[in-house]
């Protein structure tokens, strides 16, 4: 086995993987790399835009949801909302950010959103004919379960939970699991009180070599209006450095976190 590989770690929320259709071209649009999360009755806003921003943008902003039927939960064009064709249930639960539409900003805020709102949107600009996905998913207001798996690790790592101030976090014991390759894939789950926005990390360490991987996101509070944070992002999106761990091992690791209740 090759002595080095990429170790990295990447957060997923529920299950379901984005996919983008973005196209080579001078325009595309960008939607979020990361499932947003929100609690059921907030606002949550969908984030999407157009790079580069057309100044004297007037087209049409599609937002559609996979599996609905129709499939429309907020159609644009140049002379506003077009109503007729929006699915009934996001009736005066949807708008866009009209006045920043020139910035490129296609976002959708959604109104009280609902259990029923969890599931894949398509922001799509029919005059360039890209879009990309946006993976909600809506938790109830009791509480939010995060789960956190890592594969590729070796030797046997451990896993931990901690809350904004670094404190450990109660958890039950990690599943760790030995492949076939000797690598180890371990996996936990703890469940956070919807009291306050939070961020929360899931920490997988080898303290025999000095080495660790830190995931993060963010809990909204139960009148806070957020998502998962930029600071996870970043993390999940930047490169991250190649270990030789001289055990003539390799890992590269990767993070699902889900947030639901």
């Amino acid at each position: 086995m090759d002595g080095k590989k990429k170790h990295s770690i990447a957060i997923r929320v529920r299950f379901l993987h984005l996919s983008c259709l973005i196209a080579k071209g001078q325009s595309h649009v960008i939607g979020s790399p990361q499932p947003i999360v929100a609690l059921a009755g907030d606002d949550v806003v969908l984030p999407c835009r157009l790079e580069p921003a057309v100044s004297d943008f007037s087209g049409t902003v599609e937002w559609t949801k996979e599996g609905l039927s129709p499939p429309f939960v907020h159609v644009h064009k140049s002379g506003g909302q077009v109503v007729q064709s929006q699915n009934p249930l996001y009736k005066y639960r949807t708008v866009l950010f009209v006045d920043e539409l020139k910035n490129g900003n296609v976002s959708l805020k959604l109104f009280r959103a609902t259990v029923s709102d969890e599931g894949t949107y398509l922001c799509f600009i029919p005059s360039i004919r890209k879009g990309d996905f946006i993976q909600l998913t809506v938790g109830d207001i009791s509480g939010v379960t995060l789960e956190c798996e890592s594969k590729g690790w070796y030797p046997k790592p451990e896993l931990l939970w901690l809350d904004a101030e670094g404190e450990l976090l109660s958890a039950g014991a990690p599943e760790t699991v030995r492949g076939p390759d000797g690598l180890y894939t371990v996996s936990s789950r703890v469940t956070v009180e919807r009291n306050r926005s939070d961020t929360f990390t899931c920490r997988v360490q080898q303290l025999s070599i000095n080495q660790s991987r830190d995931a993060h996101i963010n809990v909204p509070g139960e009148k806070n209006e957020q998502w998962c944070s930029p600071l996870m992002i970043i993390i999940l999106t930047s490169p991250l450095k190649i270990f030789d761990l001289q055990h003539h091992k390799s890992h590269s690791d990767r993070a699902l976190q889900s947030c639901r209740s």
